[in-house]
């Protein structure tokens, strides 16, 4: 099981380094009528439920958590969110590199935190580190400081166009 769950675990960072990288393919994929945000939401949770599932078959739950674990999962969630209210789903699922124009957000977290979702998830996941064996955590951080570093450099010559 250990194999499978860390190929779970690291399974979207591929497909958000091709997303990013290559995103007109993506646009050209999904269709005319297709919004590629929407379907990149869908396909994300999809993967998401992936990775819990393998989390799961390799942790060991008891209760009551760390005390640690708290603060730790309740502000990552909180940045996750609140990410999510300020972009909403195309800010979130790569809109500016399928060529819509999203605004820029300058309200908290964006300004004061550097990456305030991806921030926000590594806090999550290391609110786990009593549940989940260390290797597993460790991947999943791994591959999000991958996407921090792929999405630092964005050109936009190479954004997607809408198709109509």
């Amino acid at each position: 099981m250990g194999l499978w769950a860390c190929l779970a675990v690291i399974s979207p960072f591929p497909f958000y380094y091709w997303l990013w990288t290559y995103p007109q393919t993506w646009v050209d994929l999904c269709g005319r009528g297709r919004d590629p945000c929407r379907v990149m939401a869908i396909f994300s949770h999809f993967i998401k439920l992936l990775q819990f599932i393998s989390l799961l078959s390799v942790s060991t739950l008891s209760w009551p958590p760390p005390l640690y674990f708290w603060p730790l999962f309740i502000f990552g969630q909180f940045l996750n969110f609140r990410v999510y209210q300020l972009l909403g789903e195309s800010g979130t699922y790569y809109g500016v590199r399928f060529g819509k124009n999203i605004p820029w957000v300058t309200e908290f977290p964006f300004g004061v935190i550097r990456d305030p979702q991806y921030v926000g998830s590594i806090l999550s996941l290391l609110a786990c580190l009593s549940w989940v064996p260390f290797l597993y955590i460790v991947l999943w951080v791994l591959g999000y400081v991958f996407i921090i570093q792929v999405e630092s450099k964005e050109d936009p010559a190479t954004r997607g166009k809408p198709l109509s």
